[in-house]
């Protein structure tokens, strides 16, 4: 069996992988959020501050993520095309998902949608990771955070407990989906770069 190979070489290519992998992956966040079965550390804080304020959970990652690019400063990290794009797509994408799929009300519906967005956050991860455009606003806190000396694990711990306090605080949704999110995002993401030899 021959592995899965996508050509990264030409700039063409490597923008097909990066809006790709960023479109679905906002489209993940939406069916995780339509699952009601909780949703990963960010999007708890995302989705409590929509219940807060009444508006969208894609405006508010749009708005968290830029608030997050005036951390890198500090940090010197530098933003590519990638992280730009990736404020404004995933909010946008996870909003039309969230607009588009209907609303499961049974429960083997939900867990297909929190298993399907797992699949899909993972896939496209190692999609827009292999564009090489530059990491993502909330990446690019915690690989900051890593150079003025704190562990990798250490900074993403420190992030995502944070925001996931905060955000089931505010009233966002915190359960099973948040727990095999959490398990299963990094296995899968490093399956996904081993078949696209992006790893």
């Amino acid at each position: 069996m021959t592995e899965l190979t996508i050509p990264v070489a030409s700039f063409p290519a490597r923008l097909l992988r990066l809006y790709s992998g960023l479109a679905l992956y906002g489209a993940g966040i939406g069916l995780q959020v339509e699952s009601a079965l909780g949703n990963d550390p960010w999007d708890v804080f995302h989705q409590g501050l929509a219940v807060r304020t009444g508006w969208s959970i894609g405006t508010w990652i749009i708005l968290v993520g830029a608030l997050v690019m005036v951390f890198w400063i500090p940090l010197r990290q530098k933003p590519g095309l990638g992280t730009i794009s990736n404020i404004v797509l995933l909010g946008l994408c996870a909003d039309a998902t969230i607009w588009l799929a209907p609303t499961p009300g049974h429960l083997a519906v939900r867990w297909a949608y929190l298993l399907a967005a797992v699949i899909l956050v993972a896939f496209a991860t190692a999609l827009y990771i292999g564009a090489g455009m530059g990491p993502g606003p909330r990446d690019g806190l915690m690989t900051g955070l890593h150079r003025a000396g704190l562990s990798i694990r250490l900074a993403r711990t420190i992030i995502e407990v944070g925001v996931l306090a905060i955000g089931w605080l505010l009233g966002g949704t915190v359960g099973v989906g948040t727990l095999v999110f959490a398990t299963a995002i990094g296995p899968l993401t490093q399956l996904f770069m081993r078949l696209q030899r992006v790893a």
